[in-house]
Parts: C-alpha cells; structure tokens; sequence
C-alpha cells in the first residue's frame, strides 16, 4: 500500500518525485524517501510524513534529472529512517523503491546469507534489492535478466522501481499484482502507483501488465516479457480534471470530495442512462446473458462492501434474484458454492484491491462470469473482469471514500433496475418512475449540502469528546448506517459500531448509557414504526438521539436532533442519507483536530492482503 514515483528526462527530478509523492501520501505516510541520480546516486530518507523528508533536503543542491521516491505504508519492520526507502544493495549497485510484500523473503534472505550478502533493515524490501544485485552479478546479462529471475524467485506482490549504476539514464520498473502506471510527455517519462502523481504532467500512460517489465529512458519506454523480449504497447489518455486532484481552497480534500457528488454523481448517471433507458452497452453484458443469471455474489472490501450490502436489498426486492454479499478477503477461502449461471461483481474504487482481485481470479477459475465496478480505467480488476462498468468518480485523494461510494451506489442502482426490466420484474411505468427518480438525486444532494452542512457541523462539534457511537437503522437504512459508522470511526478515532435496530436487544443495548450518540436512519416506511421504537428504548436508557429521516415524516418525540433529507423512491434513499453521514463524520474528526484526509494507519489502495 506505498507509494512510489520516478523521472527520467529534461527537468529536475526533485520537484516532480516530491510532488508526486505528495499526491500519494494516501497510500502511507510512516516515512518517506527519494533517490536522485547525478553523478551519483544520492538517497535521503526521513521517518513520519514528507514534510519531514522536504525540511531535510531543502539546502541541498539536487539537480539531477532522472531520480525514484517512496511514500510508505508499513509492513515489514517499524517505521524507521533505516526501514524506509529506498533502499541499497550492499556495494550500491542497485538502488530500489518497492510497493507491495514479498512472501518468500525469509527464504531469499538466507540465500543471500550463503553468498556473503548483510543486511541493515528489517525489510523485505532489501532483500529483494540485493537478489536483483545477485542475478546481475552471477550471470552478467544486464537489467532486464536481473530483474526476471528475480520476479520468477519472488512469491508475493510487488511493483518496483530500480536505479542501476552502470545505467546512469535508465529507471528499470517492474510489477506484479501491484499497481503502476507509466507516462510520457515531451519532458521525460513518468511512472506512479496511481494517476494523481501524474496527472499534472501528462495524462498520457502505458499500462503495464503483471509479470512485465520496463525501461524508461528519457525519452521513451521500452516494455518487455518473462523472456527479455519486447512488448509493444500504446499510449491510452487519461480524462480526469487535473483540477480534481488539487484542493481548490477547501480545508480538505475529504469535504472538498463529499461537494463533488452532486457533480460526479451526475456524471455516471449521463454515462449510464440514456434516452431514459439504462444502457449497459459499454458494460459489455447483453440481455440474452442477463436472462441467465440465477444468483449474484458481490464482492469487496470496507465501503465498497457497504455499497455491495445495500445493493442486496434492490436486487433481491426488485429484480428478485438472489443475492449475497461477500467480504472479499474471505470469498475464496471459504470456498463458495458457483454454478454457471452466477454473476460475481467486484467493487473496487482502485481497481488494485488485492483481496477483491483476489477473489475476482478464483470466480474465473470457476467459470464464472464476472462484472467489476471500478473507478480507475486500465486497472487490473478491469482488465481481467468480463464486463466492466466505469464510475466517474475522477481521482479520489482523501482516504476515507465519500464520492467514489455515491457513485458506486448510482452504478448498482442502473444495474438493478435494467435487470429487472430484463427479466420482467416490473412494468414500464415502475421502470419509468426509476429511471425518472435516479436523474432527480444529484439536485437532491445539491440540496442536502447547501441546506445541511452549517446545521451538521454545529451538532458535530458537541461530540468532539466522545468515545462510543451506534449507528441503527432497519433494511436499506441499516445497511447505509455500516457506512456511515465506517466514516466516524476511520476519520475521527471514535469506536463506533452499526446495528440492524432489531439487533439491539440482543446483547447491544447494555452498551447505552447516559450521552451515548445514536444516530438512527428511518426513511423505510414500511419500517418507520419499528425504527422508531427502537429509538425509543435507547432513548430511555439515556441515549442523545440524532435521526436521519426524510421530510414527510415527524421523528420530534425520539429525536433530540433530526436531519431532514428530501423524498425520494425507497430504494434510493440510501444515497441521500449517506451525505449527512459522511458530514458527521468529518466535522467530528475536524472538532478533534485530526489529520482528515490521512488518518493514522489507514491507506487508501490495499493492495497487499
């Protein structure tokens, strides 16, 4: 789950790796380092965040033009100036920045140990550095030899990028299950675990593929196979908004995420409902295979997982098909039951989730079809997926996912809704009103922020102490409540946990006590009157009820607080009622005075599982 970034062409590295790494620090923020290339290879590192590492080389006279950095996510080893990258081989031939966890190292390091070999980090990160030092010397073929052995010796993940002192205008790159993208402009050639630390300079990359391997030169970049042969690749074009990787004056990039929903929201409704029909023509999937489909697995991790848990309920109740959600990291180890008529759908905003592309493999394995709900274009999920439906969401910077969710929920809702129509589960007119109803939600949400936000951040700021907070609700309202305890807890440290309300009394209740926070979503009417009898007996026990509900309903006897949202059809309240969530979220976090966008121990991209 670290960063890494390079350059190799006309301008001075350190500003570009810097700047990138910036835009990386999502993905880890233990410690940070860079390696430029002048005459020699000079590395600095620095422990905790990359203002550390910026305050240590500012008097320093940088200016070679080829150079690789490192934001990291801790895995192997505390997080140390010596454990951060990059990292030497042991005579400094070799110099590596790595993302990723190598499987094997024990193994490979008591190889090295046969050979004379030490080690000064607890990484596995120097070790794969000096193996690559290892086969370079043994058989004396080069680069490109040194770093296939390796990747064939190597069990685990890994994207790497190498600086070799006997190729003084080269960056050698490799990947394995872990991402990486490559650029080129006019100016050098880029490479980068994700498209922010990029975009700025080109929006022009290579894909490169598992088991590939690179080199970039200033001026182009040659690809190659297992076998040392060249591979011929194409420029794709990147369409994000530079802009939407930059903050544009908001405090953070977390509440400047949640303001763009509306916008993005908009932007995957245009991508799929056309005409006012859905269209899944650039999904892939045809009616005829829809028409086969007999139950449906989705899978994902944390929110996109809650995304999958709402999306259980509109299948089920409107296209009738059977539907179960998965935790990913837990799909193909317990051994799941498919048949050829399963749909497995993967959910993942990077598309890199190392457990969610995981799982999607082992549902190929098995014959299964398989569609992936991605944000990011060219990314493994959806190069190795059968059907791919694109959100638009654009880059998403802070960790904690606001707009990425909305628009993943938007994508479930169109599939639901054209697989009903398919197999005859409604009429048209109920099609109709759907389809309608979907196109009214980004004024909706427009209106939720520009009529709540004040309101939401004075109630959060009287829990800037609190320790315990639940989150309850019934159906479509508990699931939306896993997401908005997910935002609390991640962002603002506070425990807090989520509950179908019919749950309480079942062992949950003797945790209320006195100004314990509850916030209750009730938009289901046909479960208005058991949720709010749930708010009742926490009410009663001391509780300080917040309820989230929609306008034509009057929550004043249980509420000590209520959050209004507008009306809408009962399978998309969902997307409305998230918004006040992640608002609670955030100013609770804000009131504490925590780093939003980065919280402590979090990565945005799992790509290691």
């Amino acid at each position: 789950m670290c960063g890494i970034v390079g350059y190799n062409g006309k301008e001075k590295a350190v500003d570009i790796l810097l700047d990138g790494l910036s835009k990386l620090e999502y993905r880890g923020y233990d410690s940070a380092g860079i390696a430029i290339r002048d005459k020699e290879i000079e590395v600095y590192k620095a422990k905790g965040k990359l203002t550390n590492l910026r305050e240590k080389i500012k008097n320093k006279k940088l200016d070679g033009t080829c150079g690789i950095g490192h934001t990291r996510w801790a895995t192997h080893g505390e997080p140390n100036e010596i454990n951060a990258h990059p990292h030497v081989s042991n005579d400094g031939n070799v110099t590596l920045v790595h993302n990723g966890i190598i499987e094997n190292y024990q193994e490979l390091t008591q190889k090295l140990f046969r050979h004379d070999y030490k080690l000064y980090s607890e990484t596995d990160t120097e070790v794969l550095t000096n193996l690559i030092d290892y086969y370079y010397k043994k058989y004396k073929l080069g680069p490109i030899d040194a770093i296939n052995r390796t990747m064939v010796r190597v069990r685990g993940s890994y994207a790497i990028a190498v600086l070799f002192k006997d190729y003084p205008n080269e960056i050698w790159v490799a990947r394995k299950d872990s991402p990486m993208i490559i650029g080129q402009d006019d100016n050098g050639t880029y490479l980068a675990s994700d498209v922010p630390a990029i975009l700025k300079y080109t929006n022009k990359v290579y894909y490169i593929d598992n088991m590939e391997a690179a080199c970039l030169k200033k001026d182009k970049v040659i690809f190659y196979d297992l076998n040392g042969d060249e591979v011929k690749k194409e420029l794709k074009e990147i369409k994000w908004d530079v802009s939407s990787a930059e903050k544009e004056g908001y405090e953070h990039f977390m509440i400047k995420e949640i303001n763009e929903q509306p916008l993005v929201v908009q932007k995957t409704i245009n991508s799929l409902i056309k005409d006012n029909n859905v269209d899944l023509s650039n999904v892939g999937i045809k009616d005829d295979e829809i028409k086969k489909i007999k139950d449906i697995y989705v899978v994902a991790c944390g929110s996109a997982y809650h995304v999958g848990v709402c999306s259980q309920y509109i299948f089920e109740e409107l296209a009738r098909i059977p539907t179960r959600v998965d935790i990913a990291s837990e799909f193909r180890y317990r051994k799941p039951i498919l048949n050829k008529d399963t749909l497995v759908i993967i959910i993942s905003q990077s598309g890199e989730t190392a457990d969610s592309l995981a799982a999607l493999r082992e549902a190929k394995n098995m014959g299964v079809k398989t569609l992936a709900i991605v944000n990011v274009v060219g990314s493994s999920i959806a190069r190795e997926a059968d059907y791919v439906l694109y959100t638009l969401a654009g880059p998403e910077i802070s960790v904690a996912t606001t707009k990425a969710f909305s628009t993943q929920l938007i994508a479930m809702y169109a599939l639901a809704i054209e697989f009903a129509k398919v197999k005859k589960q409604i009429i048209n007119d109920e099609y109709v009103n759907l389809i309608n109803e979907i196109k009214n939600l980004p004024d909706k949400i427009t209106e939720i922020l520009n009529s709540l936000t004040n309101n939401i951040q004075k109630i959060a700021s009287q829990f800037s102490n609190i320790h315990d907070a639940f989150y309850i609700g019934r159906g479509l309202d508990y699931a939306i409540s896993l997401e908005g305890s997910l935002k609390l807890k991640e962002v603002s440290y506070v425990h807090s946990e989520a509950y179908a309300s019919g749950e309480l009394k079942h062992g949950t209740i003797s945790l209320i006590e006195d100004n314990t926070l509850v916030v209750g979503i009730a938009t289901q009417d046909e479960l208005f009157e058991k949720t709010i009898s749930n708010l009742v007996e926490v009410k009663s026990r001391g509780a300080y009820v917040i309820v989230i509900t929609s306008k034509d309903k009057d929550v004043s006897k249980v509420a000590d607080e209520t959050i209004y949202i507008p009306t809408t059809n009962k399978y998309f309240y969902s997307t409305l009622s998230v918004i006040p969530l992640q608002l609670i979220g955030y100013y609770i976090a804000v009131s504490r005075g925590l780093d939003v966008d980065k919280p402590r121990n979090l990565a945005k991209s799992v790509t290691v599982e």
